[in-house]
């Protein structure tokens, strides 16, 4: 088939590399003008990891994984009150921190060459304009004045999809979920390693709904993750996109907040790569219209909250492969399309809907917000790691119960090489 890819991020180059290796003609378009290899850590849990395996990319990703030895809990004045170590045992579930952390600019740029390789074609600085359905073809618009059609044609261009705006249209609603009031704003600053400090995360939750992440995977600068609840003020009422605004609002609500917070709200005052979401999952009745499809955070975003948005986009875009694999012969221009995208569905939405269940009800309103509230759950979270008690079952969506990743016979075996 000759298939057109929205999007070249994780979902949309795991799509390009599983689709390209199959012998489709496949061409990938990405609305920025290069690569888009930015970004803080993203990690891999459960089905995620073994689809990472089986594309052939353990050893890349190794060379590249931040070796995080866990996540501390800290209080206001800095003392950790619980530790969570990293599982690198490779069985059972991952901690907060995972065996296979790496920045996102790492985890798309190797999926990118693995694509390219296997002979996926992309082109930068376009979007579509607009998408017509006739018979068994798609015909294409793009910004920059060239049509085309397609055989299929998949949208995995992030939340904010603009595919799954077009093939919903404006009489539907857009499936994007907003959890109200909360904020997550993302960055990195200079801040050096001190003496005796480790590769760890840290995690302080301040009083009023508000908390901070930091990560390292350089001794010069910190990841930070920053945000909390926010129904009404400053950044309540901030322009999405206006990033000086998104500052000084965050700045303001995090003045005197306790911890490190203001020397990170003097660093994320100079920072580059800031970028303030309003957080929300998409949750659809369907993911394809005829010979549209949408895979990743266009289709079905669980939020940062999960745990899983990337394993889910791994997954995803190899069940979406392997359906069309097992349906669509190579020489039949995708006859079996249909069958294809229904099993997409029928084998994958199993998994998303446990991967989402109760995120709506589980926002940080429902986070202590008082300095004794606080204590009682810092002194909680020290028994619990003291005891080594899996929390994380219970907070992050990695264990999916009932569900068997498919093997299918028809996608082609991937030798697992280095990245050259």
């Amino acid at each position: 088939m000759k298939v057109l890819i929205t999007g070249a991020g994780i979902s949309g180059s795991a799509l390009a590399f599983w689709l390209a290796k199959l012998g489709h003609t496949v061409t990938v378009i990405e609305r920025f003008p290069s690569l888009r290899a930015t970004g803080l850590q993203l990690d891999l849990r459960g089905h995620g990891i073994e689809v990472m395996k089986r594309m052939g990319l353990e050893s890349a990703y190794r060379a590249k994984a931040i070796a995080e030895q866990g996540m501390q809990v800290v209080d206001s004045s800095g003392r950790r009150r619980a530790w969570f170590p990293v599982n690198n045992t490779g069985k059972g579930t991952q901690s907060f921190s995972t065996e296979w952390e790496l920045l996102r600019g790492d985890m798309c740029t190797t999926l990118y060459e693995r694509a390219s390789r296997e002979g996926a074609e992309y082109v930068f600085g376009t979007t579509v304009e607009k998408v017509m359905q006739e018979g068994e073809l798609v015909h294409v618009w793009f910004k920059n004045g060239r049509t085309a059609d397609f055989d299929l044609v998949v949208g995995a261009d992030g939340v904010g999809s603009r595919m799954r705006k077009m093939i919903l249209g404006s009489e539907t609603k857009d499936g994007f979920v907003r959890l109200p009031g909360l904020y997550v704003a993302y960055f990195t600053c200079k801040l050096p390693m001190q003496e005796g400090e480790q590769n760890i995360a840290t995690m302080y939750t301040a009083t009023n709904k508000r908390g901070i992440m930091t990560r390292r995977n350089n001794p010069r600068e910190v990841q930070v993750y920053i945000g909390g609840t926010v129904h009404t003020g400053r950044l309540a009422d901030a322009k999405p996109g206006d990033v000086e605004e998104e500052k000084e609002a965050l700045a303001e609500l995090f003045q005197g907040a306790g911890w490190r917070c203001d020397e990170i709200v003097r660093g994320m005052r100079d920072c580059k790569d800031f970028y303030c979401e309003r957080m929300g999952m998409v949750k659809l009745e369907h993911w394809s219209n005829g010979r549209i499809a949408l895979t990743g955070d266009a289709a079905w975003c669980p939020t940062a909250n999960t745990g899983m948005g990337t394993s889910s986009s791994m997954v995803g875009a190899y069940i979406l492969a392997g359906e069309i694999a097992t349906h669509c012969s190579p020489s039949d221009g995708g006859e079996g399309l249909e069958a294809a995208l229904k099993g997409y569905e029928d084998r994958f939405k199993p998994f998303m809907e446990q991967v989402q269940k109760g995120v709506e009800e589980g926002s940080w309103d429902n986070m202590p917000s008082s300095k004794f509230g606080l204590g009682v759950m810092n002194i909680l979270l020290g028994i619990v790691s003291f005891f080594r008690i899996d929390i994380v079952k219970y907070m992050l969506k990695e264990k999916v119960y009932d569900w068997e990743l498919p093997a299918y016979k028809e996608l082609p075996e991937c030798k697992d090489i280095a990245n050259m």
